[in-house]
């Protein structure tokens, strides 16, 4: 079994589940609960309960929901590799969930906007293991030398890597030709039709797909309920899964990252892309019936 070693977010979630339409500058009725969250530590954790041998590098504060976060990774089976951060607090990311399910995010990114290079552990880089980065470790200028770092040990070390591109706002403020500069030599790309838009200006996620081959061999496109598609290099046409159906959405939060987790460990052993899209799709399908982005401890 591979191992895949995810570099990336490590967040607390406040998701505030609105009960009616938000009544704008005035009060709505909610349901708000805490929650593990950060998207590379999502996959991290989805990837372990799914049964892969999987460690986590990320940063956290020195204080009691650092320490809830670290303790859940260790809950999950996740070798997690966190440095504590003394002037940081954990991360935090505030989930306004709408009746119908659409969510808005205000993060603040805390301890992990201090990754560095020198939290990398050595060990975990080596021939055999797959690196997945989470986007938002590129995007936040503060932790962008260790993502870049990250990338450059993975690929001196031959293992194999893919990366996900974080959330389509702060994509378009970093800018697609960077992005596309620092991740170009990952073997996979994950993005959703909105991040896909961002980088190729297209709005058809095929057109898309097929414009990013240009810097990533393989591409992933999840595109919520029509499912997702997978385009590589030269192929003649995308392979496509549909969405799994399911009774009722009660928070899309983590649907993405249980997606990656989903599609990787397959994609890792050389499965066609179809079996692996449908993974993928599967445990989206998972996230989305409960409340918060993480596998029920």
């Amino acid at each position: 079994m591979t191992r895949v070693v995810v570099v990336g977010d490590l967040m607390t979630d406040a998701v505030a589940r609105a009960r009616y339409a938000l009544a704008r500058a005035s009060d709505t009725p909610a349901v708000v609960t805490m929650h593990g969250g950060g998207s590379g530590a999502n996959i991290a954790s989805w990837l372990a309960v799914e049964g892969a041998e999987v460690a986590f590098i990320g940063r956290r504060g020195a204080d009691i929901t650092g320490r809830n976060r670290d303790m859940e990774l260790m809950g999950y089976g996740v070798d997690a590799r966190l440095v504590m951060d003394p002037e940081r607090p954990t991360g935090t990311c505030v989930v306004l969930v709408t009746h119908k399910g659409e969510r808005t995010m205000l993060s603040d990114p805390g301890a992990n906007a201090a990754l560095s290079p020198e939290d990398l552990p050595r060990d975990l880089f080596n021939g055999g293991g797959h690196l997945h980065l989470s986007g938002y470790t590129l995007i936040n200028e503060g932790s962008r030398d260790a993502g870049l770092a990250a990338l450059d040990m993975a690929h001196r070390s031959g293992m194999s890597i893919s990366v996900d591109c974080a959330s389509s706002a702060p994509l378009d403020r970093t800018g697609a030709e960077p992005f596309l500069e620092w991740t170009s030599g990952a073997k996979l790309l994950f993005a959703n039709a909105d991040q896909a838009k961002v980088l190729t200006g297209r709005d058809d996620p095929e057109a898309a797909a097929k414009v990013l081959t240009a810097w990533f061999p393989q591409v992933v496109i999840k595109m919520n309920a029509e499912g997702a598609l997978w385009y590589g290099n030269g192929r003649g046409e995308p392979t496509r899964a549909p969405a799994e159906p399911v009774d009722r959405i009660v928070d899309g939060t983590g649907a993405g990252d249980a997606f990656c987790a989903g599609f990787l460990p397959s994609w890792l052993e050389g499965k066609p892309p179809a079996e692996s899209l449908a993974a993928g799709c599967r445990l989206a399908a998972k996230a989305i019936v409960h409340l918060g982005a993480r596998p029920r401890l």
